[in-house]
């Protein structure tokens, strides 16, 4: 299963804040699918994405991002998904644009959009693992 992660909103909070429960997340979902860039900070270049981490996350987190891989698009990230595999993109503000390509394709289901203000227990990217645990593992 390929999950598509962005960053701002999703791996990263307001001003580049570290969301509850980051590092349990990155280790479970780097271990249990195969991860790729859907991002503003990665437009073919994973590195780039790993550059603007590195200055949020402590370095000894950074090897965990190794395993992600890149995307390539251009004007919608849609454009980087392969619509032909199934998957998981977990977003926090997709345009509607991107909502209709989804549709198209009768992938709905797989947008997640991800609120890091949920006041679930253990925080939002907790209740992602639980969900992907339920379903996938």
């Amino acid at each position: 299963m390929r999950l598509y992660l962005d960053i701002d909103g999703v791996l990263l909070g307001k001003g580049g804040s570290l969301p509850l429960g980051i590092h349990p997340f990155l280790t479970f979902v780097t271990t249990n699918f195969e991860c790729y860039w859907l991002t503003t900070h990665c437009k073919g270049d994973a590195k780039a994405a790993i550059r603007y981490l590195s200055l949020h996350y402590p370095k000894e987190w950074l090897p965990l991002l190794d395993c992600i891989k890149p995307t390539h698009w251009d004007t919608l990230k849609t454009e980087g998904i392969d619509f032909q595999t199934p998957f998981i993109w977990l977003e926090d503000q997709p345009m509607e644009s991107e909502r209709r390509i989804l549709t198209q394709h009768n992938c709905t289901r797989s947008l997640w959009i991800v609120d890091l203000k949920n006041p679930a227990e253990g925080g939002e990217l907790q209740q992602i693992i639980r969900q992907l645990q339920e379903l996938f593992i």
